[in-house]
């Protein structure tokens, strides 16, 4: 049976079984414009650190569409998935920061600093519009305000289409939208296994590898012994409880120990690190035909 045409290529990846490539951008013009034409399966444009404007990102999503590339590929997806990382911290509870950004068109957003169940649910419940709890996959219950217009248009598709399409996977398996949690903190990854126990639609966790070691007294020293070790413990929790896990810092020196430890959200930086985004299709290629 063909694979299923996804509008999210994140979830598309994901769903078959192999690796996402995504990459952390700046939101500028040219950038869009230039990661909108490469290989990565998404770009997160990164509106914690650089601040957030709806504006900005709208035009950056506008910047990315390429007539020609949607139509060789046949159907609506875009060549890459456009997402957003929001600037608030998870125990801010910033609901209308998610809005506006689904509102915009991208097609998923990853919630920084997610510590404890009732975050990752008000994460989840962020991304979806309420419905009633005869319904299913009701819970978390959707608080996204009723607004889908720009979404719909970018999309390409009718209002209509968009409300079916607009939820959260896996939790709803038709939805497009994919919400990424970072754990980021020891006291995260405490509560890691009862969050992802307990709040369905979670696409993938993304270790905040940079806080953690700051968190745990060794800053930006990822290859200490002991970030190392709460590195794996996120793994080993994401793959029990069958989560994508992401590791941050994608390089050529590393995608294939990454790739072979099970990461399977790989966030190579397209600055620096092109040759480890194509290291690691040439292992994903390989590995597809038994190589």
């Amino acid at each position: 049976m063909p694979a299923k045409t996804r509008l999210n290529s994140v979830i598309g990846a994901l769903e078959n079984g192999r690796p996402a490539f995504l990459s952390f951008a700046e939101p500028e013009l040219g950038v869009a414009r230039a990661l909108g034409a490469s290989r990565y399966d998404g770009v997160v444009f990164d509106m914690e650190h650089y601040g957030y404007d709806a504006g900005v990102l709208r035009d950056c999503l506008q910047y990315m569409l390429d007539r020609k590339q949607i139509l060789a590929r046949g159907n609506l997806s875009p060549g890459v998935t456009p997402l957003v990382r929001v600037p608030p911290n998870g125990s801010e509870m910033n609901q209308w920061i998610a809005k506006q950004a689904l509102d915009s068109g991208v097609y998923g957003v990853i919630f920084p600093h997610i510590t404890t169940v009732s975050e990752a649910a008000n994460a989840v419940a962020s991304c979806r519009y309420p419905r009633p709890e005869s319904a299913p996959h009701h819970y978390p219950a959707g608080v996204r305000g009723d607004g889908p217009r720009w979404a719909a248009a970018y999309w390409g598709i009718t209002e209509l289409e968009y409300y079916a399409k607009a939820d959260v996977w896996p939790l709803n398996p038709e939805g497009e939208l994919s919400v990424i949690i970072m754990c980021e903190e020891l006291r995260a990854i405490k509560n890691l296994p009862r969050m992802l126990q307990e709040v369905s639609g979670i696409a993938a966790v993304l270790i905040g590898e940079g806080d953690l070691s700051q968190d745990m007294g060794f800053p930006r020293q990822y290859d200490h012994p002991e970030v190392i070790a709460r590195k794996n413990d996120i793994l080993a929790i994401c793959k029990e409880h069958k989560v994508a896990c992401g590791h941050p810092h994608v390089t050529l020196q590393n995608v294939d120990e990454i790739i072979e430890k099970g990461y399977r959200l790989l966030l190579p930086a397209p600055q620096l690190s092109f040759a480890a985004l194509e290291r690691g299709l040439s292992i994903v290629e390989r590995s597809k035909h038994g190589a």
